[in-house]
């Protein structure tokens, strides 16, 4: 649902967080590939420990995931939203993931959310109805 972006070389972030990135990334594209059941259940243990991501630092992650992956920054709306993840939580921090679908016309979209909306997804997003969701933990 997301359409690729392009980041100027002001915009990119620092190389240690493309490094993290980077690493977020090759996980989440083969965890991409497990039945839905399974990924759920990894996310729900790595997230034991985080704080909830505030809307900043979920933005920030996901903009670094799509500043290294073309995957990521195209179609690729699982693996983005598994490494936009992943990268929060390699910060103590956790987003509120989510997959949903639409039925007019029928779509499939993974997304992630902090304080209560949708990180750089439009509103288109308001169309999908959330079928599984991995949040933080409150203490």
């Amino acid at each position: 649902m997301s359409s690729p972006e392009t980041l100027f070389a002001a915009d990119r972030p620092p190389l240690l967080v493309r490094l993290a990135a980077r690493l977020a990334v090759a996980v989440a594209l083969p965890m991409s590939h497990l039945p839905p059941r399974r990924i759920r259940r990894l996310l729900s243990v790595l997230r034991r420990g985080a704080v909830p991501a505030t809307y900043g630092q979920a933005r920030a992650a996901r903009s670094a995931v799509i500043t290294v992956s073309l995957t990521c920054a195209g179609k690729g709306c699982l693996p983005r939203s598994i490494a936009t993840a992943l990268l929060c939580r390699l910060r103590g921090r956790w987003p509120t993931w989510r997959v949903g679908v639409r039925t007019g016309p029928f779509g499939a979209h993974a997304w992630v959310e902090a304080e209560g909306r949708a990180v750089d997804e439009g509103e288109q997003i308001l169309a999908f109805r959330p079928l599984m969701t991995v949040e933080p933990r409150h203490r």
